[in-house]
């Protein structure tokens, strides 16, 4: 039986994703029958095909699919743990990535980013706010190093830590006959436009704790990505919306709109910091929890 090497798994990757040994061995600076040897002898030394040939393409067999599940989830830890090593070598702290699962949380991040880069100046912060596998893959596959966002999803070797304590509202405009109220009810939305970030439904708070526990859904659902454009929405009378209290308060200056509780009791959610168990020492990141939580007594 065959002892897996690095290499292996990084063809197997390359195969897949360029679709023939001919790309694989270019991208992996090597010639064709060199990759074409490192296949076979694997193959031979398994005792199972890796890959079915499809005209031109190869198209991994199940025992592929399976070594390519490997070297996906591998690969990105070994090149984490490389680049973290090379910094210690060179007593260099590296990058700090931060991914975001909330679209207001930006504001949010920016009130943490300027203090912790003048306390941290050896470590650099980048902001990814799109995935290709979404948060939770993203942290698991090592493309952030923390995951911004107010619905963690629990999984074995993530850690979720509350950071932030908000409220969530409905927004109207000045002329909105619910513009003086103290709370509102489902049924009060049922013939408005609602205006959210494109989340879907079952991610949004005032559908999953308000809406649809009542058996009610608004006459028009609008996604907008901008919070500007949706505060400038709400504030024309183009519809309501729901965002959080917070984020409300500090833009009444620039937009003339009027916040009200959902339901009597209110709509109560958290801003959670989530990192991968085996980081949690990690003194800069540490450092990072540690600031954003700061900022939240300070805001008690």
């Amino acid at each position: 039986m065959a002892i897996l090497e690095r290499a292996h798994l990084e063809v197997v990757r390359a195969v897949d994703l360029h679709g023939s040994l001919t790309a694989a061995a270019e991208k992996l600076h090597l010639t064709q029958s060199a990759l074409s040897h490192t296949v076979r002898k694997l193959e031979d030394q398994l005792g199972l095909a890796i890959w079915r040939r499809e005209g031109r393409s190869l198209r991994p067999t199940q025992a592929g699919e399976y070594l390519l599940a490997v070297a996906n989830r591998l690969l990105p830890q070994l090149a984490h743990a490389e680049e973290r090593l090379r910094q210690f070598a060179l007593g260099e702290r590296g990058t700090l990535c931060i991914g975001m699962e909330c679209h207001p949380c930006y504001q949010w991040l920016l009130k943490i980013v300027s203090p912790y880069l003048a306390a941290w100046p050896s470590v650099d912060v980048d902001v990814k706010q799109k995935f290709q596998f979404g948060g939770i893959g993203a942290l698991l596959g090592y493309e952030i190093d923390i995951l911004v966002t107010p619905d963690p999803l629990h999984k074995t070797g993530l850690v979720f830590e509350p950071v932030f304590d908000y409220e969530q509202v409905l927004v109207v405009g000045a002329k909105h006959p619910l513009r003086d109220v103290t709370y509102v009810q489902p049924q009060q939305l049922s013939d408005e436009t609602l205006i959210t970030y494109p989340v879907a439904i079952d991610r949004l708070d005032i559908y999953t704790q308000f809406l649809t526990p009542a058996g009610i859904s608004p006459k028009r659902h609008k996604s907008i990505e901008s919070t500007d454009i949706m505060l400038q929405m709400v504030s024309s009378g183009r519809g309501v919306a729901a965002l959080p209290r917070w984020l409300v308060e500090e833009q009444s200056a620039k937009f003339e709109v009027f916040s009200a509780k959902l339901g009597q009791q209110g709509v109560a959610k958290q801003i959670f910091l989530g990192f991968r168990e085996e980081d949690a020492e990690i003194d800069y990141l540490r450092a990072f929890l540690d600031l954003a939580r700061t900022y939240r007594d300070r805001t008690r």
